[in-house]
């Protein structure tokens, strides 16, 4: 091969060897201009990524400043879908699939929290500033005790006569808590169990029915009522007695209606189980913060012990908060009213001097109740979907302040009184099962305010019915600016100093004109129109 290369260029002319080099001399100076256009595009190449190293960090910087309102907005969006999922999955007919639906979007709305609210920076202000006010509440309490008393008076006593005879209270609770975990469950046990072998099925669950409405209305609804008037028993012993009544009457019948249909559908398949949920089971749900049952629910990995602590003690903190507002707030206002008749200027004043103790205990009992107390029990028993709220303090319209201000009871309402009143009747009478769910839910406030007050006032009824339910129609979901906003805020505050006036002018009259020997219509007559009292 050497060989033949020397010949072939011996026999090549000079000619050609010289154009040959000429060739030669050209690429090689082509393949350093390559070369140099490559090194200035390397070198400009670098330039460019250090700019875009630079431009990547400033993104970087601005995308970790918007994270948390992006995952506000997703999470907002992400909620309304699953929750408009849920509600068509319970529209179905077939009961299986609607179950197995909505435990599988329960467990996605597990992505998102609602205590995780408070850990947003704007959100934690608000806090640090309800807090900075009880500071000031108990400091000023302290400085007019030692101006008045010449010594600090560290005294409850409104306190500690609100909360008294817990002991009637507690063993109240727990023939309220154990009736209701025996008498429901062996009911439906009885009946499950002898559905299918009985040769008159639609007699047998008729009278099954009658005990169970009378254990809910008999033993569950008159027992502790009876209770709490035989004892005469103070008002926030009242409140507790009568709110765990409802909320335990509640859970009854969701564990009863959830499970006839699955016992109703295996029979009619005739499988061979009966689906008779385990006492477990029941005994979760009479504890778990819900009042849907459910064999089962997401549950969280582990129990943060800390953070239960910590939730209890913003309860009690709640409480020597509104103990404060009514030493300071509401006692000195109705204290000073003069002897003077009942007349729209007393009134008038009355309730624009009430709105902001009502505000400001209307918050703290959302607060206490729906974000720590059920939060807390939500740790305790591992609960996972903590959706006790929306952001209800957005809402443009009644409808939506409705739906998102409490969506534990929302929930309740919305599956066993308004699809079941559509599908009972028809689903062309929407207005007349949101009628329905209106007055029923009116109701019930007012039974509990009468019970625990002691006297038949219906202010929270005619504000419910009336106005909550004609602003709910009328000013709906197609209202979104926020103007709107505006609007609803400002008739809750003035809700609540009506609500705070009317049954603090009530409360105050029948304890400084009682009399001897009252009678039914005593209780329901209101007494601070006649009634001239002097503090």
């Amino acid at each position: 091969m050497l060989k033949y290369n020397s010949v072939v260029c011996k026999k090549m002319s000079p000619r050609k060897r010289l154009s040959k080099s000429t060739e030669n001399l050209e690429k090689d100076k082509d393949q350093r201009n390559s070369s140099e256009e490559y090194l200035e595009t390397l070198q400009n190449g670098q330039i460019d990524i250090k700019l875009l190293i630079a431009k990547k960090k400033q993104l970087a910087a601005e995308a970790e400043h918007l994270k948390p309102l992006f995952l506000k907005e997703v999470g907002s969006h992400f909620d309304d879908i699953v929750t408009s999922l849920i509600e068509k999955s319970a529209s179905l007919d077939n009961g299986g699939s609607a179950l197995t639906t909505f435990s599988i979007l329960e467990e996605m709305k597990t992505n998102h929290r609602t205590n995780e609210l408070f850990e947003v920076d704007h959100i934690r202000t608000i806090y640090h500033m309800f807090i900075a006010i009880l500071i000031i509440f108990i400091l000023s309490t302290l400085v007019v005790d030692y101006i008045d008393e010449g010594r600090l008076v560290l005294e409850f006593n409104l306190l500690s006569y609100a909360f008294g005879k817990l002991t009637i209270v507690i063993w109240t609770w727990w023939a309220m808590f154990l009736t209701t975990l025996s008498f429901p469950y062996f009911l439906f046990q009885c009946w499950a169990n002898g559905y299918r072998k009985s040769s008159h099925p639609v007699i047998s669950s008729v009278v099954y029915g009658l005990f169970f409405t009378f254990f809910q209305l008999g033993i569950l609804g008159v027992g502790p009522t009876y209770i709490v008037l035989a004892y005469a028993l103070p008002p926030a012993s009242r409140f507790i007695i009568i709110l765990e009544q409802i909320r335990l009457i509640m859970k009854a019948y969701s564990f009863v209606r959830e499970n006839v249909p699955r016992v109703l559908h295996a029979a009619k398949e005739k499988s061979g189980t009966v689906p008779i949920p385990t006492v477990n089971q029941y005994l979760y749900f009479l504890f778990a913060p819900t009042l849907i049952y459910r064999d089962s629910y997401p549950r969280t990995p582990s129990i943060r012990w800390r953070y239960v602590a910590m939730q209890f003690a913003q309860v009690f903190g709640c409480l020597f908060y509104v103990y404060y507002i009514f030493e300071r707030l509401c006692a000195p206002l109705f204290g000073n009213i003069k002897q003077e008749p009942f007349s729209a200027r007393v009134l008038v004043l009355c309730v624009f001097n009430s709105i902001l103790p009502g505000v400001l205990i209307f918050l703290l009992s959302f607060f206490a109740f729906l974000h720590c107390w059920l939060n807390a029990f939500a740790e305790m028993l591992r609960f996972g979907d903590r959706m006790f709220y929306k952001d209800w303090w957005n809402s443009t319209s009644y409808a939506n302040y409705y739906r998102t201000w409490n969506v534990v009871v929302h929930d309740w309402l919305y599956y066993y009184a308004y699809k079941d009143f559509l599908w009972f009747f028809s689903k062309r009478f929407k207005a007349a099962a949101m009628l329905a769910v209106f007055t029923l839910s009116a109701v019930v406030h007012e039974y509990a305010l009468a019970v625990c007050l002691s006297y038949f006032y219906p202010v929270l009824f005619v504000l419910f019915m009336f106005f909550g339910m004609a602003f709910n129609f009328i000013v709906n979901d197609s209202w979104k600016r926020p103007v709107w906003n505006i609007m609803m805020w400002a008739s809750l505050f003035l809700g609540q100093g009506v609500l705070v006036c009317f049954y603090s002018q009530e409360w105050y009259a029948r304890q400084h004109c009682p009399l001897k020997n009252p009678t039914f219509l005593d209780y329901v007559r209101p007494r601070s129109w006649t009634c001239r009292y002097v503090f």
